[in-house]
């Protein structure tokens, strides 16, 4: 089955399309210009699933800090699950992983051995199979699920509504006097189908804030 991917014509098209739909969204594309979404790729889906999971509830320069302490610990700043299960999670720790993200990579490793995770088919799946393939593993939720379709699949319609900087960029753009709940945050973007993921970056850039740039 054959999935929408973000190419740079698409980007160039969703670009179009949400100043022309979305009068918030145009303001924000004037500001920050090109969508730098397809620039974020990460070409081994073991290590943007790695990154995934240190992102997690961390603000983004904390998250690249830690992130590129753990890479260090590996041959070339490249982990493989063998590696991961072979690291010493003292020298992970010190690195600045907390012992729950710790625990989470070993199993993330473990099921990709397996077979749990045939994390080199994910491409074929479609996004909500992407993400119920990959919330098999401990510590990796829907936010984790969806930063993999976004900056590894390179799917151009995920929303993560309970990203905390999506949530506060969308308050701070569209006015909103309480943070919005994902009910409201559909609605709001709506009208950038089948683009949301072009859409969610600008509201990152927006704050300064994309996870992994």
């Amino acid at each position: 089955m054959k999935h929408k991917v973000l190419t740079p014509h698409h980007i160039r098209r969703a670009e179009a399309q949400l100043s022309s739909a979305d009068p918030v969204m145009a303001a924000i594309i004037k500001q920050v210009g090109r969508c730098r979404l397809g620039h974020s790729k990460r070409e081994d889906p073991f290590t943007a699933t790695i990154e995934a999971i240190v992102w997690q509830q961390l603000s983004g320069k904390a998250a690249a800090t830690i992130y590129g302490r753990v890479l260090k610990l590996f041959p070339s700043g490249k982990p493989t699950p063998r590696a991961i299960l072979a690291a010493s999670p003292d020298a992970m720790r010190a690195a600045g992983l907390s012992w729950g993200k710790i625990s989470y990579l070993k199993d993330l490793a473990t099921k990709v051995l397996d077979g749990t995770v045939p994390i080199d088919a994910l491409d074929h799946l479609p996004d909500e199979e992407v993400i119920e393939t990959m919330t098999k593993v401990k510590g990796i939720g829907r936010w984790s699920a969806e930063m993999f379709l976004m900056f590894r699949l390179q799917r151009s319609d995920v929303l993560p509504v309970g990203d905390l900087g999506i949530v506060k960029a969308m308050q701070r753009q569209y006015g909103l006097r309480k943070a919005p709940k994902a009910e409201r945050m559909l609605k709001i973007a709506e009208c950038w189908r089948p683009y949301r993921s072009v859409g969610s970056w600008y509201l990152w850039a927006s704050l300064d804030v994309v996870p992994g740039d």
